[in-house]
């Protein structure tokens, strides 16, 4: 490295050295060159002293952002850093090790960063990994599933420890409760409607195992991204199946929708008829218990006075029956004879009517 531009320096320095050299002891020549060689030493030591303070400096401070946490090793024993900001340590003697925050993903079954033909569009061309996604039922059947696992640092310190292993540890856990959580089940299970309890027992199941391993991992989300047969045969039967099964909801929501739009009218008229029964009925109870208190007093009356009520009970009906017959009086023989000209009980009727 060139400090006073390019080896002048050092060419002037060597040369005031040698000159020293050449001067003999006790000549009153040489004093002058032996002060320019030490001020010279000097200079250089004052270069190195500010190059290791400066790189002193740089080593005692470090950032962490948002989405960043570090491990901070001193003389080797690890401690975390987890909040973000502009932080100190101890040069020379503290190490920091930073690592993500957020959530990482891992394919298994497939191979999400393969595509032969467009390699910058490889995610909407996976490629089935054979060892990873055959699996066997418990119907004895075979499926090809994918699954996809969100992981994320809980532990840093542990995580550091275990860096070199805790991603294939997690991989390797992973392959083996999705095989056992798979093979517990049917092929239809698998298929359409198991998926979102595989799912949720696989995450249970690797959460417990990994707090058990603790390599400072922790379990985001478990989804499988396919599931199908190994067959396109049979496939296409599962395909009808779950068209089927689809089209089978449709109607049901369809159901419940038009239960739901009808049940209020329903229970409307229901409710109005009701009303307009116990209407009827206080009406008609009205009624009664007018005739009967009616009659009541008619009997009061009678009781009291019967030749009195039996008359005027006469009058008042002939009142009402007389005006819709139609009769005849015969006096030629000396005595009154009534003659109807219609029947009592259609003159009664009319009469009734009218």
């Amino acid at each position: 490295m060139n400090i006073f531009g390019g080896n002048s320096f050092m060419n002037q320095y060597n040369k005031a050295k040698m000159n020293q050299q050449a001067q003999p002891q006790g000549n009153p020549q040489g004093g002058g060159a032996g002060k320019g060689a030490k001020s010279v030493l000097f200079a250089f030591k004052m270069v190195i002293l500010i190059l290791f303070l400066g790189v002193t400096a740089l080593q005692s401070f470090y950032t962490l952002s948002e989405n960043e946490m570090a491990v901070i090793t001193t003389l080797g024993s690890p401690s975390s850093v987890t909040t973000s900001g502009f932080k100190f340590k101890w040069p020379y003697i503290q190490q920091v090790h930073k690592m993500s925050k957020e959530i990482r993903g891992m394919s298994i079954g497939y191979d999400p960063d393969y595509d032969p033909y467009n390699h910058a569009n490889s995610e909407n061309n996976p490629i089935t990994v054979p060892s990873e996604a055959e699996m066997i039922t418990n119907d004895f059947n075979f499926v090809n599933v994918d699954f996809y696992i969100e992981y994320q640092i809980v532990d840093p310190v542990r995580a550091y420890i275990n860096s070199e292993s805790a991603i294939s540890i997690l991989r390797n856990l992973a392959q083996s409760y999705i095989r056992d959580t798979v093979g517990s089940y049917g092929v239809d299970e698998v298929i359409t409607t198991g998926k979102a309890e595989i799912q949720t027992k696989v995450k249970t199941l690797l959460t417990e195992r990994l707090e058990q391993e603790d390599i400072g991992y922790g379990i985001n989300n478990v989804t499988i991204q396919d599931a199908v047969p190994p067959t396109d045969a049979v496939n296409d039967a599962f395909k009808a199946v779950e068209d089927a099964k689809q089209g089978m909801d449709t109607k049901l929501n369809e159901a419940k929708k038009y239960q739901s739009e009808q049940l209020p009218a329903a229970n409307a008229k229901a409710d109005k008829a009701l009303k307009d029964a116990e209407a009827f009925k206080q009406e008609r109870i009205s009624e009664a218990e007018g005739q009967v208190s009616r009659f009541n007093d008619m009997y009061d009356e009678y009781a009291k006075y019967p030749l009195i009520t039996k008359k005027r009970m006469f009058y008042e009906m002939m009142e009402e029956v007389l005006p819709g017959l139609k009769v005849i009086v015969d006096g030629s023989d000396g005595t009154q004879t009534v003659l109807p000209l219609d029947s009592f009980v259609d003159g009664n009727a009319k009469g009734g009517a009218e």
